[in-house]
């Protein structure tokens, strides 16, 4: 465990350091750490260390981690996979936020679904600013649509919006396509809507990320390592 835990204080000294650069508080920047294919021991121990919020692309991992860690009850589950239509509900019961909506149904699902007993469902909708065909994701000039409805639903609450640029090491390609994600937020406020969330940046661009304003990191893999998938 002494590994994740050394990991864990690289990345955060990267962040220290990429906020520094840019004059920034690092406290403006949250972790975010996927665990998506790793055990429920590796997030009690970086629970232990102080980690709180915890990212999950598959429904059924996340289901089981939440009731295996039931008794952390302060960890903060952020799914942030596709979600399809007939796994809303379990992902509307068991996590704090959902970063990938890109379509209304989902929204709707997803705020019709959530106990009343819990706070609104945080929610980022997806944008797609590199226009790949690979990628999930609202083009941009539907997010003014969809946010404006999402808005309305009783049991959400959107925080945000959230992306995945091209991997690619070219950091002006980077800022590009981030920036796309930073114009749409400054739009949405000026309509009057209230977000206070870009959920952009991973293990191989948080510093570009940072620099362009992300407010919440999504990293892996410099973490937990190299995931091993099952065939």
């Amino acid at each position: 465990m002494a590994t994740i835990f050394t990991a864990l204080q690289d990345v955060q000294a990267r962040i220290d350091t990429a906020c520094t650069a840019v004059g920034r508080n690092p406290a403006e920047v949250k972790l975010l750490a996927v665990s998506k294919t790793f055990p429920a021991s590796d997030i009690h121990a970086l629970y232990q260390f102080g980690q709180r919020a915890f990212g999950e692309n598959y429904v059924q991992e996340l289901v089981n981690k939440c009731q295996i860690l039931a008794k952390c009850k302060d960890i903060e589950w952020h799914f942030i996979g596709p979600l399809q239509s007939n796994k809303t509900r379990l992902v509307a019961e068991n996590a704090a936020w959902v970063h990938t909506i890109d379509r209304l149904k989902i929204a709707e699902r997803l705020s019709a679904q959530r106990p009343q007993h819990l706070p609104p469902l945080n929610i980022c909708l997806q944008v797609n600013v590199s226009g790949e065909a690979s990628k999930s994701g609202l083009a941009a000039d539907q997010v003014i649509a969809l946010a404006e409805q999402v808005v309305k639903l009783p049991q959400l609450c959107l925080r945000g919006l959230m992306c995945i640029p091209e991997s690619s090491h070219d950091s002006t390609l980077l800022a590009q396509q981030f920036l796309v994600l930073v114009q749409l937020k400054e739009q949405l406020q000026a309509r009057g809507l209230a977000l206070d969330t870009l959920s952009m940046g991973m293990s191989n661009d948080l510093e570009s990320a940072i620099a362009a304003g992300s407010t919440l990191l999504r990293v892996g893999s410099a973490i937990f390592g190299q995931r091993h998938y099952s065939s």
